[in-house]
């Protein structure tokens, strides 16, 4: 079974026991008529809905590369969490717009203790449940896992200040409370439901993920090896849990095509140990020209024609450059 059909299956589980829990909301709404409670269940539609989009389009993300999508399909991840920002966003204008209603138009909370113990169920189910989405989401990098995972464990936030507040009704029989619970839960919905967005569209513009470049650096820097003169042009994209690596390697001019292809193969090995077999990389090797030999760590070269003077060591600024560039504004600095 491939990553993206697992991830689908997962996606699967998670939208039947999110599909269970916005029942247990309904079923705490018309026990005791609270609108914060409604608001809960209403914002509870979206992950319903995220859910079966998530389904498709990790269904449609594990499909094989073809003709018309020859790095895949995984790009339909990230519509998949877009749409789920946007349902956030515009599900919170309509709480607001309750909440008001319900100010200027109060009504009588029943059976406010069977709510609360139900709400508080379904918020620990909730974050038990977010926590295993990130989980297996960041094992695959599947944005719509994460993004999944993410948004129900906000809502376990979010439905712990729901509770709060049903508890202070509870006690002081203030319904005003009710629709002020209701507004800031709204207020925070906006909040996850922008961040989302603001990554999926991140995604799609094929934005740097300055946090993954830095990572993928570091791990580079750390198992160099003293054939690796450079590395330079280095670009990384993300195509739901796919990523795509570009780069260029300086070797040794006089290496052979099989000594040449060796080094890929070592640099091959420290990426996929590192972020497992969800990578494709596509290095291109360049031979060393006179100006590479004052960074050049291979103390036995025996065509050295200039002394060693110092090391570059690869970082996010440096390794975007080309080659020349690259070594030019290191000895700048």
């Amino acid at each position: 079974m491939s990553v993206a059909e697992e991830n689908y299956q997962i996606q699967k589980k998670i939208t039947i026991v999110v599909g269970i829990m916005f029942v247990i909301k309904l079923a705490a709404w018309y026990l005791t008529s609270s609108v914060a409670i409604l608001t809960d269940a209403f914002e509870y539609t979206i992950n319903v809905i995220s859910g079966l989009i998530g389904m498709y389009s990790l269904s449609l993300s594990a499909k094989p590369k073809d003709n018309n999508h020859p790095y895949g399909h995984g790009k339909a991840e990230f519509l998949s969490s877009s749409i789920e920002g946007i349902l956030m966003i515009v599900s919170s204008f309509i709480i607001i717009y309750e909440a008001i209603n319900n100010l200027q138009h109060p009504h009588t909370i029943n059976k406010l203790d069977y709510g609360i113990y139900l709400i508080a169920f379904t918020a620990l189910l909730n974050y038990i449940i977010g926590w295993f989405s990130i989980k297996e989401g960041k094992k695959s990098n599947s944005l719509p896992l994460i993004s999944s995972g993410k948004h129900l464990q906000s809502d376990t936030y979010a439905t712990l200040a729901i509770i709060i507040g049903l508890i202070a009704i509870y006690f002081t029989h203030y319904s005003w409370i009710d629709s002020l619970v209701a507004f800031i839960f709204a207020l925070f919905i906006i909040i996850s439901g922008y961040k989302i967005l603001r990554k999926s569209i991140a995604g799609i513009m094929d934005e740097a993920d300055d946090e993954l470049l830095e990572k993928v650096v570091e791990v580079l820097e750390k198992n160099r090896t003293k054939n690796w003169i450079d590395l330079h042009n280095l670009r990384i994209i993300k195509y739901g849990g796919t990523l795509h690596l570009d780069c260029h390697l300086t070797v040794p001019w006089y290496f052979n095509v099989r000594e040449a292809h060796h080094e890929i193969d070592v640099l091959h090995a420290v990426i996929k140990n590192e972020f497992g077999e969800a990578v494709e990389m596509f290095v291109h090797t360049d031979g060393c020209l006179d100006f590479s030999c004052k960074v050049c760590l291979r103390q036995d070269c025996p065509v050295r024609k200039f002394d060693f003077e110092k090391t570059i060591h690869w970082t996010v600024d440096n390794v975007s450059l080309n080659s020349k560039h690259q070594i030019e504004s290191s000895f700048e600095k």
